[in-house]
């Protein structure tokens, strides 16, 4: 953890402050100064200060809109902002978790003991969905960091808490994300299947397709067709993923 690190997460105790960076973070893109303001409810001026504030402490990065309107009259090009790249870590005392966790993933690598880890993954979702009994699987992802949201009906996941990881060890990271996911949904009730590789640049590599859920312990109705757009694979199908996974 660096002082900046504590200094820019701190800037988000503003109330203001972090209502914009929820607006922008949430959008999954780009989003101008005036729409931030609406959404957060406070004037286009104090919205432009505090975003720009986000911006030199690293949590946002600000660019202009192309106009389409070009030449004379055309006006100024537009500042619009979105969420920044990086990431910041704050832990009291100092831990490096993160280094261990990429250890772990080159032993498993070493052994070739990819379907354990798998295994054990799946196992963990199992674990995390008898703590959360009940509730809906998007309430979940979202606690874990994953900030879930739905399209056309499948739920896409916009955040990968594994990012850092997954770019070292993209397919095992990605292979036992979807295990885990799968076993969450196992876990609550819900069609594993439902859990497939969907990959998009800046998103988790997992999304989730609809579905209904299943009562506890029920098993998905066998020969159902799975829903377009979202594989339902299993994770030892994933290796035939690695260069979609990898290229992102």
């Amino acid at each position: 953890m660096s002082s900046d690190d504590l200094e820019a997460l701190a800037l988000l105790h503003d109330p203001v402050r972090r209502s914009l960076y929820d607006v922008v973070a949430s959008s999954g893109g780009d989003v101008g100064r005036g729409e931030a303001a609406e959404a957060a409810g406070v004037s286009r001026t104090l919205a432009g200060h505090h975003l720009d504030k986000l911006v030199e402490a690293g949590l946002l990065e600000s660019g202009f809109r192309r106009q389409e309107k070009k030449g004379p009259g055309s006006g100024r090009p537009a500042k619009i902002y979105r969420r920044a790249r990086g990431e910041r870590t704050v832990s009291l005392p100092p831990r490096d978790y993160a280094t261990l966790a990429s250890v772990l993933a080159g032993v498993v690598d070493l052994l070739g003991a990819e379907e354990q880890a798998e295994q054990v993954a799946r196992g963990a979702g199992a674990r995390l969905a008898r703590s959360h009994a009940g509730e809906p699987v998007e309430h979940v992802l979202s606690e874990r960091g994953y900030e879930p949201y739905e399209e056309d009906g499948a739920l896409r996941l916009r955040n990968c808490p594994f990012h850092v990881l997954a770019e070292e060890q993209p397919l095992l990271v990605c292979s036992m994300n979807l295990a885990l996911c799968q076993g969450l949904l196992e876990g609550l009730g819900d069609d594993p299947a439902r859990a497939g590789l969907d990959p998009r640049p800046g998103e988790c590599c997992v999304a989730l397709k609809p579905g209904a859920a299943l009562k506890p312990g029920a098993a998905p109705e066998p020969g159902a067709a799975p829903e377009p757009g979202i594989s339902p694979e299993s994770p030892g199908s994933l290796k035939q993923k690695s260069v979609d996974i990898e290229g992102e």
